[in-house]
């Protein structure tokens, strides 16, 4: 008789999404580490004396790294939890008032 009855789910704490805050978190911290990396190529192609090909090598990195560090920032992970819209009222006919525009 107990074959014919399911398990319930049971879930895990590590089955938990991390929260928004921690996501946003983790976002910053890998744009500022990238920043500074882009930092670091730039002091090193302008002040240290190094050979052509490897300036040119900084340079590009320091060219690059923000495009690649901003699409990084901006690309929310996987697991994190989605955001949270307020649509607005489907009958509303009156502009807010937050919305209203100077003069009207």
């Amino acid at each position: 008789m107990k074959g014919w009855r399911r398990k319930p789910a049971v879930h895990q704490v590590t089955d938990a999404r991390p929260s928004l805050t921690a996501d946003i978190r983790k976002r910053e911290v890998s744009y500022l580490i990238k920043m500074g990396i882009r930092t670091i190529c730039l002091i090193l192609a302008v002040v240290v004396p190094v050979p052509w090909p490897y300036r040119l090598l900084f340079i590009a990195a320091a060219v690059f790294l923000p495009y690649i560090a901003v699409i990084g920032a901006n690309e929310r992970s996987n697991d994190a939890p989605p955001p949270t819209f307020q649509s607005p009222e489907a009958n509303q006919t009156e502009i807010p008032l937050h919305r209203r525009e100077i003069g009207s």
